[in-house]
C-alpha cells in the first residue's frame, strides 16, 4: 500500500513525512479514471518493494486545493522527486515495470547529476517550479 493517499485530513502529516531523505514517488490520478483504478493495486505492490521511498497516491481533481493546479495531460502521471529536485514528471503507461525502471534510473544518479539535470532544459526547470510536491505541501502548512 502507498505510504499515503493524500486526503484533506492528512496533508500536514504527509508534508512532515516528506522532509526526510527518501525518494518520493507520487502517482497523480483521478477517481473517475478506470485506468488509474486498475493500476493502483500494482502501484501499491511496487511500494512494498521500495521501503527506501515514499509512495503517494494523489487524486489531483478531488484534492486540487491541496496540490494546486498540476497540469496533468493524462493518467496515470508519475512524479519522482528527491529532496527538492523533481527528477521526473510525466504520463506513463500503467505498467509498474516502467515505474520501477524510471525510479531505479533516477536512484542511480548522484545528487550532482540530479541537480544538473534539474536545470538542463526548460521542461526540467518547469518541473522544479510547478511540480515540487514537497515544497508545495510545505507552503500550505
Amino acid at each position: 500500500m502507498p505510504n499515503f493517499t493524500l486526503e484533506p485530513d492528512n496533508r500536514s502529516a504527509l508534508s512532515a513525512l516528506l522532509h526526510d531523505d527518501k525518494w518520493i514517488v507520487a502517482c497523480l490520478c483521478a477517481a473517475w479514471c478506470d485506468v488509474c483504478k486498475s493500476y493502483k493495486p500494482s502501484f501499491e505492490q511496487l511500494a512494498t518493494t521500495h521501503p527506501d521511498a515514499h509512495f503517494l497516491w494523489i487524486d489531483i481533481e478531488d484534492n486540487a486545493d491541496l496540490v494546486g493546479d498540476f497540469d496533468v495531460e493524462n493518467f496515470p502521471t508519475l512524479l519522482i522527486q528527491r529532496n527538492n529536485l523533481v527528477a521526473f514528471f510525466g504520463t506513463v503507461l500503467p505498467d509498474t515495470r516502467i515505474a520501477e525502471r524510471l525510479l531505479m534510473a533516477q536512484m542511480e544518479k548522484s545528487d550532482a547529476v540530479l541537480a544538473a539535470e534539474a536545470s538542463s532544459t526548460t521542461e526540467h526547470q518547469d518541473w522544479q517550479h510547478n511540480y515540487n510536491l514537497r515544497s508545495y505541501l510545505s507552503q500550505k502548512d
